[in-house]
């Protein structure tokens, strides 16, 4: 039987050595094993302008940026030793969200099928506490007071919006959404792997076309690859293991949107921009631990407990989705019908490669099947974004055999209109999946998942005067009914904005 205490693998991480530079920081992170051997590597953040002086409030900034991928390695640490400019927000918030990666990562990590863990460590016996983190936090440093004077002479202004950007709909359709009534600022995180091959196309559209884009580096990629060779749980081929997930990390949205905040807070931007959609909102129970399936930097939760740190911090930041009432389909049917334009820049595969200095996608891994299958079903050529005739016919192909990773109702209505439209045969497996499911195609309204309390009322009614003439009508969940809805003025302002649990 393997034990929590059996992952406590390093005797110290310590993160310090911080260096302040016009156009970047950095910090080095040092391992410290039980056997007395010690590995340091270094993390940075680049820019193309300056963006940080020797002020307290840019140590304070760039002590925050450098210690985010951190926060995965709660269980595998005696001790994680943060030497920086913290104040009592900043403590408060790394101690709150390294428990919370630590619940995460031992649900969704640990006690499920896990390719990457070596026996006897993928049989983790555990039972409910009230704390799962095992290392001891520790500022090294007294905490400061910071002056809050980001908006001393910019105070932030909500008509401005920073889009934490890929080459994915998602962002993409944020960014064609806001431009039409507000003010975009695309701002990119280039990771030193080769995730960044995926905003490569997007990347260069938008630095030719939009003037506000932005772009940080950042070897957070490499930083994460080089922590898994310090684990001795994790299988040495590692890096040759095909899987659609990564071996222990679920804290990464933020290791990208703390490089976006010194753009944003510079430039007085008043809305961080995340793309969201339905069905990255979830809580639920496992062994007795409650938790958010994995998807707690992509939900609402995250985005809700942003804002309240960036208030608390006097940044007057407002972090949302503006997605959440829509499903993947119809995300993938705005972009298509309204901005084909930004469309065929869209690369939702990571295993893309380079051709005449433009990239493509595989055409062979399952999230290329479902682009795929979506772009079909909606009555578009996925050729626009770079897919090839043979490649959507064999992805089609396939689909016709084996499903894809959505919820089972996204899935269903995918297969329905596939099936529908003769894009895939009726057979004896698409005949189980297809079934209609038209709220899948409508804009849904309810607590959990997709809260207007959860969108500032200032971006909702030109938002929703566009998603509405491409949805077929919005529905709210009341007494567990779903309920047609006209989306009114009363509708849109029947609810304050409220960014709380």
């Amino acid at each position: 039987m393997t034990r929590l205490a059996d992952f406590l693998v390093i005797d110290t991480l310590k993160i310090s050595n911080l260096v302040i530079k016009p156009k970047r920081v950095s910090a080095d992170y040092t391992v410290t094993k039980p056997d007395g051997s010690i590995a340091t590597n270094t993390l940075f953040y680049t820019y193309s302008e300056k963006l940080f002086t020797k002020s307290q409030d840019d140590k304070n900034l760039a002590s925050m940026m450098v210690a985010q991928v951190a926060f995965n390695y709660g269980l595998f640490c005696k001790t994680i030793e943060f030497d920086g400019y913290f104040d009592a927000t900043d403590q408060a918030f790394i101690q709150s969200m390294i428990e919370n990666t630590s619940r995460e990562i031992i649900t969704n990590k640990l006690l499920v099928e896990n390719p990457f863990l070596l026996p006897p460590f993928d049989g983790l016996q555990i039972e409910p506490q009230k704390k799962y983190t095992q290392a001891q936090i520790v500022f090294t440093q007294k905490a400061i007071s910071t002056k809050k004077a980001f908006f001393e002479n910019t105070e932030p202004n909500f008509n401005k919006y920073a889009i934490l950007s890929s080459g994915g709909k998602d962002s993409l359709l944020s960014y064609g959404l806001i431009k039409e009534f507000a003010e975009p600022h695309p701002i990119f995180v280039n990771e030193a792997g080769r995730h960044w091959f995926t905003a490569i196309n997007s990347y260069r559209h938008f630095k030719e076309h939009e003037p506000n884009t932005g772009k940080a580096w950042c070897n957070s990629d490499r930083i994460f690859n080089w922590m898994l060779k310090q684990l001795p749980f994790i299988k040495p081929n590692y890096a040759s293991i095909r899987a659609d997930i990564y071996p222990v990390r679920l804290w990464t949205v933020s290791v990208f949107l703390f490089g976006v905040l010194p753009i944003a807070l510079k430039k007085g931007l008043g809305n961080i921009i995340v793309g969201d959609e339905y069905d990255t909102t979830e809580r639920k129970t496992t062994s007795g631990i409650t938790h958010y399936s994995a998807l707690y930097d992509q939900s609402k939760y995250f985005d809700n407990a942003l804002t309240r740190y960036y208030h608390k911090k006097g940044w007057n930041l407002v972090q949302f989705s503006m997605l959440r009432s829509m499903s993947e389909l119809l995300i993938m049917k705005v972009l298509l019908k309204r901005y084909p334009h930004l469309q065929m820049h869209q690369t939702s595969c990571h295993a893309a490669h380079e051709h005449e200095k433009r990239m493509y996608p595989c055409g062979n891994c399952e999230k290329c099947r479902r682009i795929v299958g979506m772009i079909t079903a909606l009555g578009e050529d996925p050729r626009n974004c770079g897919y090839t005739s043979t490649q959507i016919d064999k992805a089609l192909e396939k689909l016709a055999n084996a499903s894809v990773k959505q919820i089972g109702s996204d899935a269903a209505q995918l297969y329905y209109l596939l099936v529908k439209n003769q894009k895939i045969p009726l057979n004896q497996f698409t005949q189980k999946l297809a079934k209609e499911h038209p709220r899948v195609m409508q804009l849904r309204f309810e607590n959990e998942r997709s809260n207007l309390q959860d969108m500032p009322a200032h971006v909702r009614k030109p938002l929703f005067s566009i998603l509405s003439q491409y949805s077929n009508g919005a529905v709210s969940l009341s007494n567990k009914e779903w309920a047609p809805v006209e989306i009114t003025d009363t509708f849109l302002n029947q609810t304050a904005y409220k960014f709380n649990d």
